[in-house]
């Protein structure tokens, strides 16, 4: 059962409010305060400049008015006028640290289930059957299993669909080709269903498919054929594309696996998957008058989507009486809505494809297959660039393999690990450079912007310095060192200390460890989690701070301990969380290089929470 444990800025605002009564001789006065983290002081409330302009009042009096008014609750040990109108707030020493043990106490730390009932459809990922993952697929993978782990600590019904695309012209062209090619009468001959085709082998295939489909019109006629036999369901042809598709969904496993991301084959949801519904979807949209035949076609036109001349058309059935992506993602929205019941929909897509989403969302509006209750979102991402700056290619122009990029990066982790701990123990070396360089990969991804691009830089990633995923790692491991040192007694029996005054590092320290539960609701909000990511960067930073200054293990009072006990345990679950928000594992090897602890010998009761 949850507890939500109010942060200290919620705690803040009702005191003003009543304050602000108080000056203005007026009951419930509800205004924005804008309370914020500040430098100058705890927090300040900048508010009430923009409260005065619309009472024509004089900024500063005000505040001075409001600032009189203030009780402090014991929350709040002083409330300053400054500058043109604005309060720099103050907070107790009591306050912080007991906000840190309740938190402590409460499970999840205190944060609220604030999304529960939210039905939420996450579509990310979405490689193609039969070619192999790329570049281009990690910033969807990785974005949208972070949102998911999110929304669900957040209490929201999270559904995962990875939509893949697995039916159209391409499979009749690449089952023609393998009936047709000596490669595939030789596999045919020699293998059997227990040792199916490589992917490697089927993406050669797809190429070579391509290029005899585009030089060799016989065959692009016998592949066209070989599509209406698929989708009139030939068993000959539909085992042959059941097998493609088993073998590609075995190899995503193993790159999800790699990864750590969520997502199963019960996740897989195809193209395939909807094409019993495009006739209807169809059929909808031309009774209702939303489509209308164009130039052979049949289109939905938006006329807030423009091009030069004219609006943009929304193509839902083509000339030769297929259907397109368009049709299967309006598909895809109707049933998610009214069968998964979706409420929020949210798509991790390429920015390049911000148009075509637009279009469509406004198609299913127009249909009422989405509602005004149902919010869908295109979560559009940014390119991997290379050291070049231009989109992350090999040196042939294609794009480059994902296994390789992974694989590049647990190399630079392992020789980086090996250079300060040339005795590692094979077993530890391989575990260690997998999590670390998968670890930084993931990381260098949802530490930028999402809209923006980056660089893929191994040297960055795998550094100790700056924000990396491997610096979280470090100082996530330094709280558990501090705490694995103490004894066991001295941890479980530490309790708040009331009346002792907290050093600055310390007072720092804990009202950034309380700022947890916001940043979460934010990056929900936001949809950017590159923000609980700075979070967790700079309360690293605090904690760096902390203990070297603070000592935890040589402090000569026992009650100035008991609170940095506290201070340290907070810090681990809260790293912990956000690190497993951002699956991002903590290593356990025993090397020093490795950040790793033995967790024998100390068993934490926040370690459940």
């Amino acid at each position: 059962m949850r507890v939500e444990v109010p942060s200290i800025s919620s705690r803040i605002v009702p005191l003003l409010h009543a304050a602000m009564g108080k000056a203005l001789l007026k009951e419930d006065i509800d205004a924005d305060l804008g309370v914020r983290r500040s430098e100058r002081a705890d927090y300040q409330a900048n508010g009430i400049f923009t409260l005065a302009k619309s009472l024509q009042a004089n900024p500063r009096k005000l505040a001075e008015q409001v600032a009189n008014c203030v009780s402090t609750n014991g929350l709040l040990s002083s409330c300053k006028v400054s500058g043109n109108g604005f309060l720099n707030l103050t907070v107790f020493d009591d306050a912080i640290i007991k906000t840190v043990a309740a938190r402590l106490d409460a499970p999840a730390l205190g944060v609220a289930s604030n999304q529960a009932g939210i039905t939420t459809v996450v579509d990310y990922s979405q490689p193609n059957i039969a070619k192999e993952m790329h570049v281009g697929h990690l910033r969807s993978t990785i974005i949208g299993d972070a949102l998911v782990r999110i929304f669900k600590f957040l209490g929201a019904p999270v559904i995962r669909q990875n939509h893949l695309g697995d039916w159209g012209t391409q499979f009749g062209m690449l089952i023609q080709y393998m009936k047709e090619s000596r490669v595939g009468a030789r596999r045919r001959a020699s293998d059997d269903e227990s040792d199916p085709m490589p992917l490697i082998q089927l993406n050669e295939l797809y190429r070579a498919a391509r290029e005899t489909f585009d030089s060799d019109p016989d065959f692009a006629d016998r592949a066209r054929q070989r599509v209406v036999a698929l989708q009139s369901g030939d068993l000959v042809t539909l085992d042959r594309w059941r097998e493609i598709v088993s073998e590609s969904k075995s190899y995503f496993n193993e790159i999800y696996r790699r990864l750590g991301v969520l997502l199963t084959d019960a996740d897989a949801v195809g193209e395939s998957f909807y094409n019993p519904y495009l006739s209807d979807i169809v059929r909808e949209l031309e009774e209702r008058k939303i489509a209308v035949e164009s130039g052979g076609a049949l289109c939905v036109f938006n006329q807030d989507v423009r091009g030069p001349d004219g609006p943009t058309p929304l193509i839902v059935r083509k000339k030769d009486g297929g259907f397109g992506y368009a049709t299967t993602d309006l598909a895809a929205i109707r049933y998610r809505v009214r069968e998964l019941g979706a409420r929020r929909i949210l798509y991790v897509v390429d920015a390049r494809q911000a148009l075509h989403f637009k279009m469509v969302f406004e198609t299913a509006k127009k249909a009422g297959w989405l509602p005004e209750n149902v919010t869908a979102v295109h979560v559009m991402h940014g390119t991997i660039l290379g050291a070049d700056g231009k989109p992350f290619k090999t040196r042939a122009g294609s794009s480059v393999r994902l296994l390789e990029l992974l694989d590049q990066a647990v190399e630079k982790a392992r020789r980086t690990i090996l250079e300060k701990n040339p005795d590692l123990e094979p077993g530890d070396l391989e575990e260690l450079a997998g999590q670390v360089g998968i670890g930084a990969v993931k990381y260098a991804e949802l530490a930028t912007g999402r809209s923006k691009d980056y660089t893929f830089d191994v040297n960055r990633m795998v550094s100790l310095m700056g924000n990396t995923g491997v610096y979280l790692q470090y100082a996530h491991v330094r709280s558990r060192s501090i705490l694995r040192k103490l004894s066991p007694p001295a941890v479980e029996q530490a309790r708040p200390q009331i009346g002792v005054p907290l050093e600055p590092a310390e007072r720092k320290l804990g009202l950034l460890l309380d700022d947890f539960a916001s940043t979460l609701v934010d990056v929900a909000n936001s949809l950017e989690p590159h923000r609980l990511c700075n979070y967790l960067y700079e309360l690293a930073q605090a904690f760096t701070e902390f203990y070297q200054s603070c000592p935890v293990l040589h402090t000569q009072s026992v009650k100035v301990r008991d609170n940095r006990i506290l201070l340290c345990l907070l810090t681990d679950g809260t790293l912990r969380q956000g690190l497993t928000r951002l699956r991002l594992r903590p290593t356990r090897c025993r090397h020093s290089f490795c950040f790793g602890y033995r967790p024998e010998g100390l068993r934490l009761s926040v370690g459940s929470r």
